[in-house]
């Protein structure tokens, strides 16, 4: 079978009738990690989003990953039959988030991520000394750290298979906050001097944004929160409503002097949420 290509799955109209699944949840579930468990090189299979945590609801899709040892072969998943796109190892961008498959079984959406358990493992090793890298990833303003894959060990379900479950470590919530706020510090900084003052709106609105991000996981990193994903961050992190970086974004306007104002405005909301989190 030829290769496919790695694009963005449509999703179904939500007015589109939906057809009725043949399996319960449980035997839905059960019947696909079994068969993702019989691959070859795969060690073990996991739960993820919404419906690891319980906050999902009747239309969420199904976050599935398989964690293998050695070479990994696509094609493998392929032969499965089920209808949708299998991309590549790799695909989607090299990283720790190195690709997967958008798939429909038993007419549910589910995502399929592959994980190499050598990187899982060295970014593991990582994370307990405190490092960390920031990958870009489609969909998420601030990128993604490199721990992200170990806050899918510590929150994910095992469904099959054996994964270990670690706590943050220390040295992360010391050396991230640092580092995530300090990126947001410098976002501001030349939204303040390159795009203020020339009246951008647009561009100070985007780097509010993404300082906001950014400041979002320095506040969980002190926390010692794990995060897998940018949806609800900034809520969780406390900066969102009327007296955080909603209302500095919904004051926003094209004069210079007033974008200069919002910026420091910003600046001095994201500062002091990162000071209260550090002192706990």
């Amino acid at each position: 079978m030829a290769k496919q290509a790695a694009r963005v799955r449509p999703r179904p109209h939500p007015l589109e009738p939906a057809t009725v699944p043949s399996l319960t949840d449980q035997a839905f579930l059960d019947t696909t990690a079994d068969r993702l468990a019989a691959l070859p090189t795969v060690r073990a299979v996991t739960l993820g989003g919404s419906r690891a945590q319980g906050t999902h609801g009747p239309g969420s899709d199904w976050d599935l990953a398989v964690y293998y040892r050695g070479a990994f072969d696509p094609d493998d998943v392929r032969a499965l039959g089920w209808a949708g796109e299998v991309c590549e190892v790799g695909a989607w961008g090299g990283g720790v988030f190195n690709g997967g498959a958008w798939l429909t079984i038993d007419d549910r959406r589910v995502d399929l991520h592959y994980r190499d358990l050598d990187a899982v493992e060295h970014e593991t090793a990582e994370a307990e000394a405190g490092r960390f890298g920031i990958e870009p990833l489609m969909f998420h303003l601030a990128g993604i750290p490199t721990y992200l894959v170990v806050a899918e060990l510590a929150i994910n379900e095992v469904l099959r298979g054996e994964l270990p479950r670690p706590a943050y470590p220390e040295a992360l919530r010391t050396t991230a906050p640092d580092r995530w706020h300090g990126a947001a510090a410098a976002t501001l900084a030349y939204a303040k001097a390159g795009h203020a003052l020339k009246g951008a709106l647009t561009q100070v609105a985007g780097a509010i944004a993404l300082a906001t991000a950014q400041t979002a996981h320095a506040v969980l990193a002190a926390r010692g929160e794990w995060v897998t994903n940018e949806k609800g961050m900034v809520r969780r992190a406390g900066l969102d409503g009327p007296d955080g970086i909603d209302g500095v974004l919904g004051n926003l306007t094209p004069d210079p002097q007033a974008l200069g104002r919002s910026v420091t405005d910003a600046e001095e909301v994201l500062r002091a949420a990162v000071e209260s989190a550090r002192r706990g």
